[in-house]
C-alpha cells in the first residue's frame, strides 16, 4: 500500500507542479491584455476565453495535489476532535459513498462532453476569437482520473490508520502562509526570564 501512496502522491504531485506554470501564463496574458487595452485602446479577442481556459485548467489539474496534500476544504469542527481511527472510518465511508461516485461521474460526463468537443471542433462562443476548447473539455476526464488514483491512495491511507491508529504523514512541499507565520511568532517569542 505504502508504494502504490507514494507513486499515487508523486504523480498527483508531478501534474499539480507542471500546470501550475499557468498562473506565469496567465499573468504575462492578461498583462498584455491591460497594456493593449488602456494604453493602446487595441483590446485583444481572446484574453477572456484564454484567461478561462488556463484558470480552469489549473484548478482541475491541481485536485489531486491538493487531495494528496490534505489541503481540500473540511468541515472539520467535529472530525479534528475524533481519535485517528475514527477519522480514518468515517473519510473511508464517505470516500466510498460520495467521492467516487462524484468522481466517476465526472469523468464519465466529462469523457461525454469532451468527444462530443473533439467531433466537431467546438470553439467558443464569449468571443469573436473563435478560440478552441475542445482541448479544455479533455482536461475534465485527465482531472478526474488524477482524482480517482489519488481517491484510491486517500482510501489506502485510512486503512492503514484504521489499522495502526495513526495517519500516514502527508508530503509536505507546500505550507500554508498563515502556518509559517506561527512558526515564526513561536519562534521569535523569548523563553523564559532573561
Amino acid at each position: 500500500m505504502q508504494k502504490y501512496i507514494q507513486f499515487a502522491d508523486a504523480l498527483s504531485a508531478w501534474f499539480g507542479k507542471a500546470f501550475a506554470w499557468l498562473i506565469i501564463l496567465m499573468t504575462i496574458g492578461m498583462s498584455y491584455e491591460v497594456m493593449v487595452r488602456y494604453l493602446f485602446n487595441r483590446p485583444t479577442p481572446w484574453a477572456l476565453d484564454i484567461s478561462f481556459i488556463m484558470y480552469g485548467t489549473l484548478f482541475m489539474m491541481g485536485g489531486a495535489y491538493t487531495l494528496s496534500r490534505g489541503g481540500h476544504v473540511r468541515g472539520d469542527f467535529l472530525y479534528r476532535l475524533w481519535s485517528p481511527r475514527t477519522q480514518a472510518r468515517v473519510d473511508l465511508v464517505l470516500y466510498f459513498l460520495f467521492f467516487f461516485p462524484g468522481i466517476l461521474a465526472l469523468i464519465f460526463a466529462g469523457w461525454k462532453y469532451a468527444a462530443r468537443s473533439w467531433s466537431y471542433g467546438e470553439v467558443s462562443v464569449n468571443s469573436p476569437a473563435g478560440i478552441p476548447i475542445y482541448q479544455f473539455k479533455t482536461v475534465i476526464v485527465a482531472a478526474g482520473i488524477l482524482l480517482f488514483l489519488q481517491g484510491i491512495a486517500q482510501v489506502m491511507r485510512c486503512i492503514i490508520c484504521i489499522r495502526t491508529g495513526t495517519w500516514p504523514p502527508l508530503a509536505h512541499d507546500i505550507e500554508e502562509t498563515e502556518t509559517i507565520l506561527m512558526h515564526q511568532e513561536t519562534h521569535d517569542q523569548p523563553h523564559g526570564p532573561a
